[in-house]
């Protein structure tokens, strides 16, 4: 039983998830983050980045074409199908209880975001856990146009699929041993994306 305690931790290392679930995996947790209501706590930074540095090294054995092809789609309707939830819940959202792993917060301070930046949040968002869930749903439960969030959906996901993974495959090739140095690279990259994070959800709270 303590065995199984111990594989938990490492089942949410993006490498491993990656290595275990291949693709497939990969492109639904991409899905999820913002196509599923809880999808907020999946580690999508990390690891498209850990995916393009396992691609370049053909760890994970599928051409980059093909993969960037796959979690944009995966990114796209993902957002989809935040929207069409929210769209259907509506200001129920709003009035929904706490529980251990929603929030009424984590909706504020999208909402705040949102009220900043406008469908550009859809955009901007893509870049920061919790609004990269809730601003396709928020989408949703305003009515946004459907050509306008499908626009910005697209744009965001390009840009943060590419910046996250075609980053990583390219540095992967200048650094021949990247890959030996994963963890450490992965940790370095939490910690660069997490100080934006912070000082945006302060500002939105």
């Amino acid at each position: 039983m303590e065995e199984y305690f111990e594989l938990i931790p490492k089942l949410f290392v993006p490498e491993n998830l990656i290595k275990i679930g291949g693709l497939g995996l990969l492109l639904f947790i991409v899905f999820a983050e913002t196509g599923l209501f809880v999808g907020f706590f999946l580690p999508g930074d990390s690891l498209l980045f850990t995916a393009g540095i396992l691609c370049s090294t053909h760890v994970l054995n599928v051409n980059i074409v093909t993969l960037m092809i796959g979690l944009n789609i995966a990114a796209i309707f993902g957002n989809i199908t935040g929207y069409y939830f929210g769209k259907r819940v509506g200001p129920k959202l709003f009035t929904r209880d706490d529980s251990l792993i929603f929030k009424k917060r984590y909706v504020a301070i999208t909402q705040s975001f949102y009220n900043r930046h406008g469908g550009k949040a859809l955009i901007l968002g893509r870049f920061l856990p919790i609004i990269r869930t809730f601003a396709p749903i928020l989408s949703g439960v305003i009515k946004l146009e459907l050509k306008v969030f499908l626009a910005y959906t697209i744009i965001g996901s390009v840009l943060w699929t590419s910046l996250m993974t075609l980053s990583a495959y390219y540095l992967a090739k200048i650094i021949p041993d990247l890959q030996d140095h994963l963890g450490l690279v992965v940790l370095f990259l939490i910690i660069i994306t997490t100080i934006p994070v912070v000082s945006t959800y302060r500002k939105e709270s």
